[in-house]
């Protein structure tokens, strides 16, 4: 029988594998205690008051002058981006005529309207994350799409399916109220709107509110601010292309090295004066590997291919097994890696004990290969090291980038390294890490975006249903839906988005399309039956709540485990009820879930009259 360490993990047989996985287990551990604050989501500050200017639109053109809406439509979509593109685009196919939009933005895009930093791109592959590319006639020009092509391409969906008609941009939701005697949404807006709608769809997104580090200080600097969501070209001159002309002459801190930081970064670097990088946490840096698309691969495909790939990624990135990696990248690459495990033993044990060890070392293979990169890539040493990351591949989002660990490299660029600690004050002049104060002009703050708050937060504004019973109240000791996505007591009412008791995907829009169908399906059986509102079962709502706190534990230790940030509650999961937990059986369970529901055709779950 194995020994123990004092993690309490069962000590694991010297195995040919280059590395010891002990000492990584140790190594990890270490390095997530050092990261533990105490505040937890706490550290940060909303983006209110004073720091309102941070979600200020610097994108319009002109403001659209319209009088207040008192109408009526069948649906109102809450958010532009691809959950409502493909809420709108799935209930025109269902035959839904009457559907608005409201988005704060000036256009349809949502992330993608808001997110145009320098180098911003997706982080998995165009031929998976975009959604409806068969359905629009679509095909991106480079595996990996930037920012102002995915924002078109937004664009051409609205399009495609008429999305524009009845849009209300410019404008934010500040109250949903359901009036019982009408069995109709009242929406309330910052317009003076009161229109109403017999469903309402919301899908605000999960990186729709930006958050600031609440660093000591933060309101005392003198030099030049911003967010990168609210990417300020008219400070630093350029475009999403780089040529940052503005910055020539300017110090400037970045604070934050997420998926953001990792893109905009090497363009920064590339045009200012002196560029510090304020870490706390280094991210994990894969080859990206982008290249144009291969037309001849265009060609080969057959109808049906993009459900095909998309299916294929996510089972591969939930731990199931294809016959075939149809995208072969960072993703995947750790399932690639279990099989040749797996394989290279006589007589494998496949039980979920045993299975669960295995992906732990392809787990750490990968990280090896991640660490060895950024010591062949990176000429100091010290920050070479300092850009290792020390956590199992998912604790953090992995980010694919060819160009941040060599920028690096440049004269003018500077890692400030915190050690896990983050920065310690901002003074009128600039930032003090490590006791040491560096003065700049100006500082960028890529320190992405509240995922741990409160839904209504969140949202910016409340949800009152039957009796005025606000969502929040309603949801004050955790999360009560059925699927994530139906309320008791909040009639013809969808939630949309990962944001819990949903299965979570990496490839966030094939969530969002599932759910989409979903929503579509149940608002056409309505239609059909003449039936004036849906809602979800006091029991059916409690089974799943149930259901969704017993598979949270199998993802506890993980969580736990991980060094801290959006995924584990800022590293203190045992803070947040289980029942805010995704669908622990993972996407594929549950997108199958939902397919046999709507085959079933019985609405279980759902009372509606």
């Amino acid at each position: 029988m194995a020994a123990s360490n004092p993690t309490g993990t069962p000590e694991t047989p010297a195995l040919d594998l280059g590395f010891d996985p002990d000492a990584l287990r140790h190594k990890y551990r270490a390095e997530r205690d050092k990261r533990l604050r105490e505040e937890g989501n706490d550290q940060y500050l909303e983006v209110s008051g004073d720091f309102s200017r941070y979600i200020d639109d610097p994108y319009l053109e002109e403001k659209i002058e319209r009088e207040p809406l008192v109408d009526e439509v069948e649906v109102v979509v809450i958010g532009g981006g691809f959950g409502g593109l493909l809420a709108g685009a799935r209930l025109r196919d269902a035959g839904v005529q009457s559907i608005r939009v409201i988005e704060k933005g000036g256009d349809f895009g949502g992330t993608w309207y808001w997110n145009r930093y320098p180098g911003a791109a997706c982080d998995i592959e165009s031929y998976v994350y975009l959604p409806l590319l068969e359905e629009v006639g679509y095909m991106p020009k480079r595996k990996y799409a930037d920012g102002k092509e995915i924002l078109r391409y937004s664009q051409e969906i609205a399009r495609k399916y008429d999305l524009y008609r009845d849009a209300c941009f410019q404008t934010e939701v500040t109250a949903l109220r359901w009036d019982e005697s009408s069995e109709r949404w009242i929406i309330e807006t910052n317009r003076g709107d009161a229109m109403r709608a017999r469903f309402v769809a919301m899908s605000n997104g999960p990186l729709n509110r930006p958050k600031l580090p609440g660093i000591p200080g933060i309101d005392t600097y003198k030099g030049h601010t911003f967010h990168t969501s609210r990417w300020d070209y008219d400070y630093t001159g350029g475009s999403a292309e780089g040529g940052l002309t503005g910055l020539r002459d300017k110090r400037v801190a970045i604070i934050g090295t997420g998926a953001t930081a990792v893109q905009c970064v090497p363009h920064v670097g590339a045009s200012a004066k002196q560029l510090y990088v304020f870490q706390r946490t280094p991210s994990s840096i894969d080859v990206r590997a982008d290249r144009p698309t291969d037309s001849e691969w265009v060609e080969s495909l057959k109808p049906g291919w993009h459900q095909r790939r998309m299916d294929n990624f996510n089972v591969l990135t939930s731990g199931g097994v294809e016959e075939e990696d149809l995208v072969q990248d960072g993703w995947t690459e750790i399932i690639r890696n279990l099989l040749f495990l797996v394989r290279n033993e006589d007589e494998p044990d496949l039980s979920p004990d045993a299975l669960l060890k295995k992906v732990e070392l392809a787990d750490f293979q990968k990280m090896e290969q991640i660490r060895a990169r950024a010591e062949a890539l990176v000429e100091d040493p010290e920050t070479a090291e300092s850009l290792k990351p020390y956590y199992r591949q998912f604790c953090k989002r992995p980010c694919f980038h060819d160009d941040y660990l060599p920028t690096f490299n440049r004269p003018n660029v500077t890692l400030v390294d915190t050690q896990g600690q983050g920065v310690e004050r901002i003074t009128e002049k600039g930032v003090v890490a490590n006791g040491e104060e560096y003065e700049v002009d100006c500082i960028i703050f890529g320190t992405g975006f509240e995922v741990g708050t409160a839904y209504s937060r969140r949202c910016g504004y409340e949800t009152y249903g039957r009796d005025g019973v606000s969502l929040s109240e309603k949801w004050k000791d955790g999360m009560r839906t059925l699927h994530g996505m139906h309320c008791h007591g909040f009639p013809n009412c969808f939630i949309m988005g990962s944001m819990g008791q949903s299965g979570f995907t990496a490839n966030y829009p094939h969530a969002l399309n599932e759910q989409s169908k979903h929503i579509a399906y149940i608002v056409d059986q309505c239609r059909q039956g003449n039936q004036h509102r849906v809602e979800a079962t006091e029991e059916a709502e409690s089974e799943w709540v149930d259901a969704i706190v017993q598979y949270a534990r199998l993802n506890e230790k993980f969580l736990a485990d991980c060094t801290p940030g959006y995924y584990n509650n800022e590293g203190k999961p045992q803070d947040r009820s289980l029942q805010n937990a995704n669908y622990g059986l993972g996407p594929v369970a549950f997108y199958k879930l939902l397919e046999d529901w709507r085959e079933q055709g019985q609405m279980r779950g759902l009372k509606v009259s």
